[in-house]
């Protein structure tokens, strides 16, 4: 091993992936990877008889989500397996160790993929474009089996009225809606956390989607709220809508919009008050701040709700 790299992560967990990656396996670099807010997780590289393999490394160290879902690493790695179905370069499954027995806390071990996160698109319609096909490709993935299951991380029927908004009653109309009876949909497979940060590109193509831990089966109308959601507060109203369009597009016919989704993807923003996702900045988004984040969440309740009229 090299002696850069016997502080990097603990022995025990090296050792684990050593033992994974194959017979005379050595670890060559280890590197922390932006973006894990709520797991730590590392870039992995390992030499195996002369030829370098490439790894993600995530270990689930937050002990309030893992008393929730004491299955996370046999979830993420039960995501992987159904997500290589999708036809879309995807991480693949190299081992977990559900309980921590092998590195001290749950772990997963994943093959890295080519490419980078592109915050900043020089080509917006292109871009979006790109996110649209990528998961109108995901939901065309049947997920009748799949053992996880959506389901909102608030408490919808415990929503209160935000003290950080202008509008108020706008709010109010928003939490009434989603309180109000779900409409009818055929679930699929969900990524449940899609954004741009979990979107690799390369050569101005998508190349690839990562983060699979909280991949369900549920409505697809929560993946592109979620997207939504996350573009609303990067750009705008306006590059959210466009994304939509994209989608609608690429999914043919068969897709029907119902602002219902987009406004149960929106009530994840309370208690709040909204920040800036530490991600973004991470990743060298500049220009954003807690003040604007409040902005264009209540443009962008307001374009939801003049949806809601107008179906």
């Amino acid at each position: 091993m090299a002696p850069e790299l016997e502080n990097s992560l603990p022995d025990l967990v090296l050792g684990w992936v050593m033992d994974v990656a194959g017979a005379g396996a050595e670890v060559r670099s280890v590197r922390p990877l932006h973006g894990g807010m709520s797991a730590l997780v590392h870039s992995v590289s390992v030499q195996v008889n002369g030829e370098t393999k490439h790894f993600v490394l995530r270990r689930f160290h937050d002990r309030e989500w893992l008393r929730n879902e004491p299955d996370l690493a046999r979830h993420e790695a039960e995501s992987l397996r159904r997500a290589a179905r999708t036809g879309l370069p995807t991480p693949q499954l190299v081992a977990f160790d559900e309980t921590g027995s092998e590195c001290g806390i749950p772990a997963v071990l994943m093959t890295r993929l080519d490419g980078a996160v592109r915050l900043q698109p020089q080509n917006m319609d292109r871009w979006l474009n790109g996110l649209a096909q990528a998961l109108v490709r995901i939901h065309a993935l049947d997920a009748g089996d799949f053992p996880w299951t959506y389901y909102t991380y608030n408490d919808v029927a415990s929503l209160s009225v935000p003290s950080w908004s202008r509008f108020p009653e706008l709010w109010e109309s928003a939490i009434r809606i989603v309180q109000g009876p779900r409409p009818e949909f055929k679930p699929c497979f969900i990524h449940r956390d899609y954004h741009p940060t979990n979107v690799l590109w390369s050569a101005g193509a998508v190349s690839g989607v990562v983060d699979w831990v909280n991949a369900c089966r549920g409505p697809a109308g929560i993946d592109i709220g979620h997207c939504r959601l996350n573009l609303a507060r990067l750009f705008g109203v306006a590059e959210a809508d466009a994304f939509l369009s994209a989608y609608g597009i690429c999914a043919g016919s068969a897709f029907r919009y119902d602002p219902y989704w987009d406004l149960l993807s929106l009530i994840e923003a309370l208690p709040g008050p909204p920040g800036v996702y530490p991600g973004w900045t991470a990743l060298g988004v500049t220009g954003l701040t807690d003040r604007l984040m409040i902005e264009r969440l209540d443009a962008y309740l307001k374009s939801l709700l003049a949806r809601t009229e107008g179906a």
